[in-house]
């Protein structure tokens, strides 16, 4: 018989299991059987592939088209050493496409690692114990608690239900929520009344159920088996980076094309020409710039895990550092989430006299999800704190639950109905204004009066005195169920109740958020709190924080309604904004606003109801402790420790993250210049060429390429958050980050290379218009030279770059060490280019005397001591516009 059609009692028999759940030794018996219940992925594209695809990207191509048209040359008039350069190119294209696989591999990797710092746990109940497992461990015949926000980790048969409403949209493509139920169902499996499916979401409600199905036996594995193949994708900056490659090789072969033209005009051969062309084309063309990029971006989010933030794309680092808006909920995230019973008022003494009913905290106790767990208190921090209290004061209460109406964002109140001593009651707790509506009379010195207007305005007034202690506000009531009354809806049996007091909770702010904040302020962010909680109780923590400091635009949930997206946008334009009393599915109206006008949002969320506000946002970030499994695969970020620092931490290392691209960026175009102006020397005064293409190579793919990674790796300068957000439009390549490159620090480093050249020539009584061989030692010197030159700036150059305005000093020589093992590098490989003979035969070099390299050292003393005084005049000229725009 099908699983759907069974009883309860026989959902048991069936499954070989008990109520009190598997003992662990079955259960370690039945994972041996069923294995882990997990979806086999399908198989990602081979490694093998994913290697070859290096060599056919619109770089590679280029390249190959080159190498093949210098064999092509060496072929057809030999002697010209275009064998070498062919095999050269070919070595690039490897070089490249190895380094390239690696970086992209490694933060593939780092990213799988990151994502099992959150691994995805379930409630069993074994051996009559509460437990929690990870999800791959659930196994058939395994008892599974249900509750608002749980992702349905295996196919499982409810056995009990308390209005538990579940998401199919993942298995179905249907989006509404369906009620389940316990009773037996004779359709189809798919159609069942009284099945979870695996993958699907708690939206509302609770249950307990047994599973039946895991892993790929389930119907999600049956039909979801392509989930695996969907792939990320490239982000934005990425496509960006393929773009400023594709663009740069452009111009680089139509420059090629134009100086080979030229040189023909001028009288140069055919073969010279071709080399001139090739060489401007590697000399101009970022190798190793997509592969660095996208390690920089994994170091980033690794660095954003250890500061507690899980980032799960690299497109998410990147946007974090333009993030202009944080809408932030404020339980939690803003405060400790270490609720504590401050304050139990009543109106009146709130004294009971036998024979009236439950008391507030016997309500406090039992209308309450919260367990005890070999001795400690387990469930959500609210309900955790009022039973701490009911406990302290009036210990456990003798009762049965009958039934339960689970709090929903909508009516801001729970109910249970229970039975004490013979007695049925409707307990209740909510929000005060939404439990006073539903109040007909109330507790007053022991007397149950009738709640008349004055009596509510007592109630009101002690709430709003409770709220502007900053406390989170409870109230509770009860009613006695008559006999054969109808219980079935929560319409039915909350009314005509008994108010009966509120409690104030007191949730202490995070000492590290007020910081926070102020770093938010001083970078330009605006920060808006969206929160369930009463407008005072949210403005007294606003105000504790820092978060106001004047009179804030103050939006409670019901005005929000009535709001038309005009009146809304004029809110929101407001500098300090507070919204109270909103339930989590209005917040995608306010994303939405608020990307309308332009802004780029991040948004907290850790509820099933969050989870389109996440989606929506620019950035949504989930709770990874309080937080609901929908939020978390809804969101892009996850905070580890539900702490708002950690949001402005984030954002600080993605601003840095976009800047040490640019960084990087800046310092590898730098020595384009020292690169092409050889070539243009070689074809318009007809010398020797003073830098060949190997000499190119060993500076983009060699020594260049350790330094620009430690770049990437730059810790975030003070200034980073001093600064507004970027805007969206605002592109990684700008006008002056290519002038300081091409026009103002390349030249410099292109001087030194055509110094040193001379230099030796000179030494070596070199004349004017002589051309001298490929392998005279004074030209292979001289070329030496030149390269040594562009090695020594660009050492300069690395510490130029660590800053576009700060100064290094202040930034801190050694505050980045990976630099100086870039330069080690640099500097090691340049003595084996130099002085060993096998770096000789490759890159066609001759050994230097010292003094060589002396006369070099003032040209990066030169080029570092420039950028440090253009940093100054940038710094003396922001300072004196500031200083005018305050008057």
């Amino acid at each position: 018989m099908k699983i759907n059609s069974l009883t309860v009692k026989e959902v048991f028999h069936s499954l070989v299991t008990l109520e009190e759940g598997l003992t662990e030794d079955e259960a370690k018996r039945r994972l041996k059987e069923f294995g882990y219940n997990e979806i086999e992925e399908v198989k990602k594209k081979p490694l093998t592939f994913r290697f070859l695809g290096q060599f056919t990207h619109f770089l590679a191509v280029l390249l190959w088209i080159a190498a093949l048209l210098s064999f092509l040359s060496e072929y057809l008039h030999p002697g010209e050493g275009m064998l070498t350069l062919g095999f050269a190119i070919t070595a690039v294209i490897f070089i490249n496409a190895i380094f390239t696989f690696v970086q992209e591999y490694r933060a593939e990797k780092a990213l799988e690692e990151m994502k099992r710092l959150l691994p995805f746990y379930v409630k069993v109940i074994r051996e009559g114990k509460e437990r929690e497992i990870y999800a791959k461990e659930v196994v058939p015949g395994d008892v599974i608690l249900l509750s608002e926000g749980d992702k349905v980790s295996a196919d499982t048969r409810l056995i009990e239900s308390n209005d538990i409403k579940v998401n199919n949209a993942p298995l179905t493509g249907e989006s509404e929520p369906v009620t389940r139920v316990i009773e037996p169902f004779t359709g189809e499996l798919i159609n069942s009344s009284n099945i979870a499916f695996a993958g699907t979401t708690v939206v509302s409600g609770s249950g307990k159920g047994v599973v039946f199905a895991t892993g790929m036996r389930t119907e999600f594995g049956r039909i979801a088996h392509l989930t695996g193949t969907v792939t990320s994708g490239l982000s934005p900056l990425q496509k960006e980076i393929i773009k400023i490659t594709r663009v740069i090789a452009a111009i680089a072969t139509v420059m090629g094309v134009i100086f080979f033209a030229t040189g023909h005009f001028i009288g140069r051969t055919f073969w010279e020409n071709f080399l001139f062309a090739v060489g401007i084309i590697v000399a101009n063309v970022p190798e190793g710039l997509l592969p660095t990029v996208t390690l920089s971006l994994a170091m980033g989010s690794q660095r954003m895990a250890k500061r507690m933030a899980l980032i799960k794309t690299l497109t998410s680092v990147e946007t974090l550092g333009s993030v202009s808006v944080i809408c932030t909920d404020k339980t939690g995230t803003l405060t400790q989430n270490k609720m504590a019973v401050k304050r139990i008022a009543y109106i009146g003494e709130g004294i009971k006299t036998e024979g009236q009913g439950p008391s507030l905290l016997t309500v406090a106790l039992l209308c309450n999800n919260t367990k005890e767990v070999e001795g400690n208190l387990k469930g959500e921090p609210t309900e955790v704190a009022l039973s701490r209290a009911a406990l302290e004061s009036i210990g456990h209460v003798e009762s049965r639950r009958i039934k339960e109406f689970p709090f929903d964002s909508d009516r801001k109140r729970m109910s249970t109905i229970n039975s004490i001593n013979g007695s049925i009651y409707v307990m209740t707790k909510g929000a005060p204004e939404n439990i006073f509506t539903i109040c007909s009379h109330c507790l007053r010195d022991g007397e149950i009066l009738y709640f008349d207007e004055a009596l509510r305005d007592k109630s009101v007034s002690l709430y709003h005195s409770m709220m502007d202690e900053g406390l989170r506000v409870l109230a509770f009531a009860y009613r006695e169920v008559k006999s054969g009354e109808d219980i079935k809806s929560k319409e039915d049996v909350e009314r005509d109740m008994v108010f009966l007091g509120l409690v104030g909770l007191e949730d202490p702010p995070r000492p590290e958020v007020p910081e926070a904040i102020k770093k938010c302020r001083e970078a330009g962010i605006k920060i808006i709190m969206i929160t369930g909680d009463g407008s005072r109780t949210a403005l007294a923590i606003a105000r504790e924080i820092g978060l106001v400091k004047g009179n804030p635009s103050i939006v409670e949930g019901s005005d929000f309604l009535r709001m038309s997206d005009d009146e809304l946008r004029m809110v929101l334009s407001k500098e300090e904004v507070i919204f109270s009393r909103m339930t989590p599915k209005h917040k995608l109206r306010v994303v939405n606003i608020l990307k309308e006008e332009g802004e780029r949002v991040a948004v907290t969320g850790d509820g099933v109801n969050d989870a389109p506000a996440l989606k929506r946002a620019d950035i949504g970030i989930a709770m990874g402790i309080a937080g609901t499994d929908v939020a978390k695969e809804a969101a892009d970020m996850i905070l580890l420790d539900d702490n708002f620092a950690t949001i402005v931490n984030a954002i600080e290392e993605g601003r840095a993250v976009y800047e040490n691209i640019r960084k990087f960026i800046s310092y590898i175009f730098s020595s384009n210049i020292p690169e092409i102006v050889p070539y243009l020397t070689y074809v318009l005064l007809r010398i020797p060429l003073p830098l060949t293409i190997m000499q190119i190579l060993a500076v983009d793919l060699g020594t260049d390429m350790f330094p620009a990674l430690a770049l990437g790796a730059e810790k975030p300068s003070p200034a980073v958050m001093k600064i507004p957000p970027r805007s969206p439009r605002e592109r990684l390549l700008n006008p002056p980050l290519l002038t300081r490159a091409y026009l103002f620090l390349g030249p410099i480093e292109a001087a030194a290379g055509l110094f040193g050249y001379f230099y030796v020539l000179n030494k070596g009584s070199w004349q004017w218009g002589e051309m001298l061989t490929s392998n005279n030692i004074l030209y292979l010197q001289a070329t030496t030279a030149c390269l040594t030159a562009i090695i020594v700036t660009q050492i300069a150059n690395v510490f130029a770059c660590r800053s576009f305005k700060e100064s290094v000093f202040r930034l801190g020589i050694f505050t980045n060490r990976l630099i100086f093992a870039g330069i080690a590098f640099e500097i090691l490989l340049q003595l084996f280019i130099v002085y060993h003979p096998f770096g000789n035969k490759i890159f066609s070099t001759h050994p230097i005397s010292v003094e060589i390299w002396l006369i070099l050292i003032p040209f990066a003393l030169l080029l570092f001591s420039a950028e440090e005084l253009r940093k100054l005049m940038v710094r003396k000229t922001e300072k004196r516009v500031n200083a005018q725009g305050l008057l």
